[in-house]
């Protein structure tokens, strides 16, 4: 079965992310910081945060800090995940460049399933540890392995 956070809106995803990152490069976050990572309106982040806040994956009250919960933190670290496998994905084998592969994987991250992403992942091992070297999307010659 799909373990996707399909209950909350690819925007809700998206600050929960951001909240996460935030607070793993400043040891806190504020709605400020949200804000300007995001470039929304701090009334966005309010509006964002009353939903999180209702779902119990933020702790935050008006003019303090925002906390995730558990469980915030574990969908959070689970939208890094997807977003980090998908940029691997396509940097790495299909040679998209970072700014694209970026883009792209912060729209697919909300909708990629657990058997994809499993097999995305697995597809990558299985590739770094087959002994024929790393296989790259190469324009127009298409799929190349390297030695």
């Amino acid at each position: 079965m799909e373990t996707m956070t399909t209950e909350l809106s690819a925007s809700l995803e998206d600050y929960l992310e951001s909240i996460f990152l935030v607070i793993a490069e400043r040891g806190e976050a504020r709605s400020k910081d949200i804000a300007d990572r995001l470039g929304v309106a701090a009334s966005s982040v309010t509006n964002a945060l009353r939903g999180l806040v209702k779902r119990d994956l933020v702790r935050h009250e008006p003019y303090d800090l925002i906390a995730l919960t558990e469980e915030g933190e574990r969908v959070a670290r689970d939208v890094v995940h997807r977003h980090e496998v998908l940029t691997h994905f396509f940097t790495e084998v299909l040679s998209v460049d970072e700014k694209t592969a970026t883009a792209c994987a912060c729209k697919m991250e909300h909708i990629v399933g657990d058997v994809i992403l499993e097999r995305l992942i697995a597809y990558i091992e299985y590739d770094r540890s087959s002994g024929n070297g790393k296989t790259t999307w190469v324009e127009g010659k298409g799929f190349v392995h390297h030695a």
